[in-house]
């Protein structure tokens, strides 16, 4: 058995005994030695030079001091798995497994020769992009070789996909779970959009009652491979329909109903997945818990999950018209509207234009004036920055600025949570439609339209909540006539089921919806710093 395990398909990442080993801070490296493991034979000590390190500078000493640091990783006791002599560098073969090595040299027909369970294996072997986390523009050499690899390898992946939605007809959800995977790869395609759509539409009517996507109460090992955990889903437990609906400009927009009572609407946030969503431990707890005591609505949109991603608008009043489309769908008369973060804006202007259908409005952690109406240099220059980084850094697939922005939203998340929320990232948007999702947000301003809502209003917010500063709740509860206000003690935007926050949160929604008691404080301008007066 070898004693290293080394993963290129994705982010690099090497174990021993099943152990993740500290990778060396330097990206060149890392390159080192993941080029090392992916060539698999000695290589001369010139030509690695010229691979990472072709400069002025001494590239000999650079090498010998990456050498040295990945001597540091790889050997163990006597064991010296980094071997070498004074013309040329390798890693002993008996020493090293590599993910690579099953994919490299698949081609089309011998794809098709593998039998489904072991090319559903094959597809678990992909994390993402071939050494997606190492990029180093200013090495061409070592760049023009990661590229080549990235591209034969998202070949393969491509086929094995392929074929598997193909032969796992039959179980809709089963394949369905490689359809989202084909998408992420192939974000624009509209043939492989409507083919989900069919999906969707044979797993309703194949699971439960009323054409149920059924879901297991409980979340057995999501948090080492959330994506693989979908497909051993069992088919006992709670259920939701997913349906499609489709908008006066001819985007199709995907909701789902679960639950039993009051129609709740939930109006659609970005990086959102009706059936994705359904598993996470991000959001499950949610869903579970506003379905106890409503019937809950809640959809994707336009550009994320299940809904189009090949859109040619994305605006404030796409989101508000995207809205009216669902609610008309799903034959609402009269119901609760719920707002979270920037679809609080959304669910205000609806509920202006239709006071007739919003019986009571719930507004969650929500912003009033997006970041380019704030009137702050400082703001739009950070979030033009941040939409830039944004594009690259889900376009480059960097789990750097992920993490960055799984911890601004969840600082609190457990690892499971955490895994979960930054595969979201990737799966739910492509990089193009999040920065303009994103660059959308910052037009938003409904500050003028707050003393025009006539419904009864109950906003919540996280009192240390980075993603959306609490005074920015305040400024519903301050503006909207009769609004009551909870404090919720919090540095989450989205709320984790094992904070106490959440508890409350249910609690307070509960109470607003069924009218068994007063919620909330009324909030005046003059209000403390905690936001309640």
């Amino acid at each position: 058995m070898s004693e290293l395990r080394i993963s290129v398909l994705g982010e690099f990442k090497i174990m021993r005994q099943g152990v993740a080993l500290p990778l060396p801070h330097s990206k060149k490296t890392r390159a080192l030695l993941a080029y090392l493991a992916v060539v698999g034979r000695p290589q001369r000590r010139e030509h690695l030079c010229e691979l990472l390190w072709d400069g002025p500078d001494d590239p000999r000493a650079s090498l010998r001091w990456s050498l040295y640091k990945i001597r540091q990783v790889t050997n163990s006791g006597a064991r010296e798995c980094l071997a070498g002599d004074h013309e040329r560098v390798w890693l002993e073969p008996d020493c090293v497994s590599i993910d690579f090595t099953r994919i490299s040299g698949l081609s089309k027909g011998t794809v098709e020769s593998f039998d489904t369970a072991a090319l559903e294996d094959l597809a678990a072997e992909f994390g993402g992009e071939f050494l997606e986390d190492i990029c180093l523009p200013r090495c061409p050499k070592f760049e023009a070789w990661r590229r080549y690899h990235a591209d034969a390898t998202s070949r393969i992946r491509r086929r094995i996909l392929r074929v598997l939605v193909s032969r796992t007809r039959a179980t809709p959800e089963r394949a369905l779970l490689h359809a989202h995977a084909l998408r992420r790869l192939d974000p624009n395609s509209a043939d492989l959009d409507r083919e989900i759509q069919d999906l969707v539409a044979a797993a309703n009517r194949a699971e439960g009652p009323a054409g149920a996507i059924s879901r297991p109460d409980s979340a057995v090992a999501m948090a080492a491979e959330p994506e693989r955990s979908l497909a051993a889903a069992s088919a006992a437990g709670k259920a939701q329909q997913v349906r499609f609906c489709r908008t006066a400009d001819g985007v199709r927009i995907a909701f789902a109903v679960s639950g039993r009572g009051p129609p709740l609407l939930r109006a659609a946030h970005w990086m959102s997945h009706v059936q994705y969503d359904w598993e996470s431990p991000v959001w499950r707890h949610w869903i579970d818990a506003l379905s106890a005591t409503t019937t809950l609505i809640r959809y994707d949109e336009r550009g994320n999950g299940l809904s189009d991603w090949n859109v040619a608008e994305i605006s404030f009043d796409r989101m508000v018209a995207d809205l009216e489309s669902v609610a008309d769908a799903a034959e609402l008369d009269r119901f609760t509207l719920l707002g979270v973060s920037q679809s609080c804006a959304v669910s205000v202007a609806y509920a202006i234009r239709h006071p007739e259908r919003v019986a009571k409005l719930i507004l969650y952690g929500g912003f009033v004036k997006g970041w380019r109406k704030r009137g702050s240099p400082h703001d739009v220059a950070t979030h033009d920055a941040m939409t830039t980084l944004i594009r690259e850094g889900w376009g480059m697939n960097n789990p750097s600025f992920r993490r960055l922005f799984t911890l601004m939203f969840l600082p609190d998340a457990t690892p499971e949570q955490t895994a979960w929320f930054d595969a979201l990232q990737r799966n739910t948007v492509s990089p193009e439609n999040a920065a303009r999702l994103h660059d959308a947000f910052g037009e938003i301003d409904v500050a003028s339209m707050l003393g025009r809502v006539r419904v009864p209003t109950l906003v919540l917010h996280a009192r240390r909540d980075a993603a959306v500063p609490f005074e920015s709740g305040r400024e519903y509860a301050i503006g909207i006539p009769d609004a009551r206000f909870i404090d919720l003690d919090s540095a989450n935007h989205i709320l984790l089921s094992h904070e106490p926050a959440f508890a409350e949160f249910c609690r307070n929604v509960a109470a607003f919806i069924h009218e068994s008691a007063p919620v909330g404080e009324r909030v005046e301008d003059s209000a403390g710093p905690s936001g309640t007066a």
